[in-house]
């Protein structure tokens, strides 16, 4: 994905998206190196400070280690971190939002089920 794909978003929140969806899909595992800051702003169409803050968010959280004149790795344990965080933020925030519109069609959640196993 690149930045384009969605233009409604802060810059800095799709880099964000774009680098925990790397994390929780496996292209990035525990251990592996992270594209510089330079590279991943050329590949992603970004101001290198932009993307230098977004790594920075990550480190904070402990998602990322710095491993100084190394580079940036990913932390241990941060794709089951990442993919509980998300799936706590889904619950509380999207899910509701997504079952009043079920409701407002008149989609009852055995109806998804059941189209997921056809």
């Amino acid at each position: 994905m690149t930045l384009r794909a969605a233009p409604d978003k802060p810059v800095y929140v799709r880099l964000r998206e774009t680098i925990a969806d790397a994390i929780l899909t496996g292209r990035y595992t525990d251990g592996d190196p992270l594209p510089s800051v330079r590279a991943f702003a050329s590949e992603q169409g970004a101001n290198p400070l932009t993307v230098a803050k977004a790594y920075q968010g990550f480190q904070d959280e402990g998602l990322i280690v710095v491993k100084r004149g190394v580079g940036m790795f990913v932390a241990s344990g941060a794709r089951a971190r990442l993919r509980e965080s998300e799936r706590e933020a889904f619950i509380q925030q999207e899910w509701p939002a997504i079952r009043a519109r079920m409701d407002r069609l008149g989609i009852k959640p055995a109806d998804l089920l059941q189209r997921e196993q056809a």
